[in-house]
């Protein structure tokens, strides 16, 4: 069994916090950049499919979260998969991203304190008492609570895989391909704790076999802006979309 974790391309949100209140966390779009990142990746998993043994390869099950800067990188991939490979192409709500409730729109903690204080210190007090994992921003979900939802997903995935190999590509989120891969590999929460989200268009692979186990590695880590490059290609994939200034400075 293979599963290739893809984190989506780079969004506007990621080259500009302002994006999220603008469309909304579910609707920021990718950039130029980010689309060309996840066709690159699409070819890395061409190359590595398409390079092993046709008796041992089981079609690419393809499942992606509903946000649009997922839909956008798995439509990439699938501009770069051979149609040969590709199996099933499902979308699942439960590999949304985290939900941070009041703070969705605001990344600065600075900014968080000063629209709600209250909600903040209660954060931050649970966040020093019980750690980052457990902790639920105010209204939105824990890291536990979206390891949990992940571990429903996983359920689906290994009935699929039930009777025949399998390969899965899952186009995610930073958050939600880590509890893919602490929940697969039964990784303790110090190790959800230490890690770091991986790089846009990143892709970690698991492998392996039930009777043997699985192991995970980074299979590709995506080209980011390099100096000289910032201004290139940051504009909407798919749309005449501009993030809007921000008045009052």
């Amino acid at each position: 069994m293979r599963i290739f974790l893809v984190r989506h391309g780079e969004s506007l949100g990621n080259i500009n916090e302002q994006a999220y209140r603008q469309f909304g966390d579910h609707n920021v779009p990718l950039t130029q950049w980010g689309y060309r990142q996840a066709l690159e990746a699409g070819s890395v998993i061409a190359s590595y499919v398409t390079a092993l043994p046709s008796a041992g390869f089981g079609k690419l099950h393809i499942w992606y979260s509903p946000f649009l800067r997922t839909r956008q990188s798995k439509d990439a991939l699938l501009a770069a998969l051979p149609e040969s490979v590709v199996g099933d192409i499902r979308e699942d709500y439960l590999l949304r991203e985290q939900d941070f409730g009041l703070f969705t729109e605001i990344y600065d903690h600075a900014e968080q304190k000063q629209k709600f204080p209250d909600e903040f210190e209660k954060w931050a007090r649970l966040r020093s008492n019980s750690g980052k994992f457990y902790a639920r921003p105010p209204d939105g979900e824990s890291r536990a609570d979206v390891a949990q939802r992940v571990r429903l997903f996983l359920q689906t995935v290994m009935h699929d895989a039930e009777n025949s190999d399998h390969n899965v590509v899952i186009v995610g989120h930073g958050v939600t391909n880590r509890a893919v891969e602490m929940n697969f590999l039964h990784r303790p929460v110090e190790w959800f704790e230490r890690s770091d989200n991986p790089g846009n268009a990143d892709i970690t692979l698991i492998e392996g076999t039930r009777s043997q186990g699985y192991e995970s590695i980074l299979l590709h880590q995506a080209v980011d802006r390099q100096p000289g490059q910032e201004g290139e290609l940051r504009d909407a994939y798919g749309a005449d979309v501009t993030i809007t200034p921000k008045l009052g400075g």
